[in-house]
């Protein structure tokens, strides 16, 4: 069985997130939760929260691990002895967006295939990009995002 990665920003790891985690887990002998460093990203965690926020919402997962990386995902793949992307869709908006990435991490490293999930329509409308707005207009997170992670949420954006 390949190594796979899910690689992604996090910026907050959502329960979204955890169920495709969950789901495509089985599918490998070791998943890799690549939380992507995004220089061209303004995150409101830095990358060691992130990571740090990852672990513990896939520690029941005994196979998965989450690593950040500062480089480009084919060079990680390379390293961590990856062949395999795994990645969510839940439109044909993020399709196009997820095929042309696919396209470019095989250019890059002819080896590595990209697999697309999509999320159970329980999770499909979460994204971190909502969950941060919701958070920071005091909106309710509870059920978007695991516990440990609404706990870091709120202290955050409470101390902005």
């Amino acid at each position: 069985m390949p190594t796979a990665i899910f690689p992604g920003t996090f910026d907050p790891i959502t329960n979204g997130h955890v169920e495709l985690i969950t789901r495509a887990a089985p599918l490998f002998q070791r998943l890799i939760i690549g939380v992507a460093a995004s220089p061209s990203k303004k995150t409101l965690f830095s990358l060691e929260e992130r990571v740090l926020l990852a672990a513990e919402a896939i520690k029941h997962l005994p196979n998965v691990e989450a690593i950040g990386y500062t480089n480009l995902m084919a060079e990680f793949a390379s390293q961590q002895g990856a062949t395999m992307l795994v990645r969510g869709v839940r439109t044909t908006y993020d399709f196009e967006y997820e095929r042309q990435l696919a396209e470019m991490n095989r250019h890059l490293k002819a080896d590595l295939d990209t697999i697309f999930l999509m999320p159970s329509p329980e999770t499909g409308f979460i994204s971190s990009s909502i969950v941060r707005e919701v958070a920071l207009h005091k909106g309710e997170v509870s059920g978007l995002v695991p516990k440990h992670v609404e706990q870091q949420l709120l202290k955050k954006v409470n101390s902005k």
